[in-house]
C-alpha cells in the first residue's frame, strides 16, 4: 500500500492566486515515496501550476508545500531543484551541447569529477536505450523526437534526484513512439523507485503510468485515487474523461 510509504511531498491548504483569480485552490494531498502520481486534467485546469509549486517555480499565496518535511519556501531554491529532476515536452536540451554534455550538466554543477560524470552518463544513456558509444557525441539536432525525450529523461536522472517532475513529456511525439516511451518509462520508474509527478491531459497515458490519478478541474483536485477507483468515480469530470476512452474504443 502506498500510504505505508514515507511522504515525499505534501500540500497543506495550498492556494495560488494571481490578479484576484485563483489558479489553484484548497489543495490538500500527499505524494508518497516511490509512487507515480499522474495529474490529469483539461488545459487550464491547474495541473502544471500544481507541479510548479513543488519545485518553488510558483509560491503559494496561502498554505504551504512540504518537500522532505520542510516548506519549499524554507529551502534554498538551487538545493531544492537539484533534488528534483524536471522533464518538459520540448526537453530543453542545449542545442550546442553534445548528448554527453547535456546529460552530465547537473553532476558537473554539483562538482562531480570528470571520470565519475562520464561513467554516470554512459550508465544512463544505456538505461534509456541510447548506447553511449553511438549517441554520446551527437547533438540534439541529430536525434529524433523520441531520442531527445530519452536524453531529457537521462539528464533529469543524472544526479540521482529522489523526485521527478514530468510536464507532458511525450505529448509532441507520434502515437507509436509515445506508447513505447510510456511503457519504457513505467518500467524505469518501478526499477529505480523514483517518486514521479507526471502532468497529462491524456486519460490513456494516465492509466498506463499511474499509481494514483489526481484529477484537476478549475484549479481544484476533484478526485485522487488508484486507476480502478477512477473507473468508479461519479464526478462529472471523471466521467467526461472516461467517455473519451469509450469514444476511442
Amino acid at each position: 500500500m502506498l500510504d505505508n510509504n514515507p511522504i515525499a511531498i505534501e500540500f497543506r491548504d495550498v492556494t495560488l492566486s494571481k490578479n484576484n483569480r485563483s489558479l489553484v485552490s484548497n489543495l490538500n494531498f500527499s505524494i508518497y515515496t516511490g509512487e507515480a502520481l499522474i495529474l490529469l486534467g483539461r488545459s487550464g485546469s491547474g495541473k502544471t501550476t500544481t507541479m510548479k509549486l513543488i519545485n518553488n517555480l510558483f509560491t503559494p499565496t496561502e498554505g504551504k508545500v512540504l518537500f522532505d518535511g520542510k516548506s519549499t519556501q524554507q529551502w534554498d531554491d538551487i538545493k531544492l531543484r537539484r533534488k528534483i529532476g524536471y522533464v518538459i515536452q520540448e526537453t530543453g536540451l542545449f542545442p550546442h551541447f553534445t548528448v554527453e554534455k547535456n546529460v552530465g550538466l547537473v553532476p558537473s554543477l554539483e562538482g562531480w569529477k570528470p571520470k565519475q560524470i562520464k561513467t554516470r552518463v554512459c550508465e544512463l544513456l544505456n538505461l534509456v536505450g541510447l548506447p553511449a558509444e553511438e549517441f554520446a557525441g551527437r547533438h540534439p539536432h541529430e536525434l529524433s523526437g523520441g531520442q531527445r525525450q530519452r536524453v531529457g529523461v537521462a539528464r533529469a536522472l543524472a544526479a540521482d534526484p529522489p523526485v521527478l517532475l514530468m510536464d507532458e513529456p511525450f505529448g509532441a511525439l507520434d502515437p507509436i513512439t509515445r506508447l513505447e516511451l510510456q511503457k519504457e518509462f513505467k518500467h524505469l520508474q518501478q526499477d529505480l523507485g523514483k517518486t514521479v509527478v507526471f502532468v497529462t491531459h491524456d486519460i490513456q497515458e494516465a492509466f498506463i503510468l499511474a499509481s494514483r490519478i489526481g484529477l484537476m478541474y478549475k484549479g481544484e483536485m476533484v478526485f485522487l485515487g488508484a486507476p480502478d477507483e477512477f473507473l468508479q468515480s461519479s464526478h462529472p469530470e471523471a466521467q467526461a474523461f472516461m467517455e473519451c476512452v469509450k469514444a476511442v474504443a
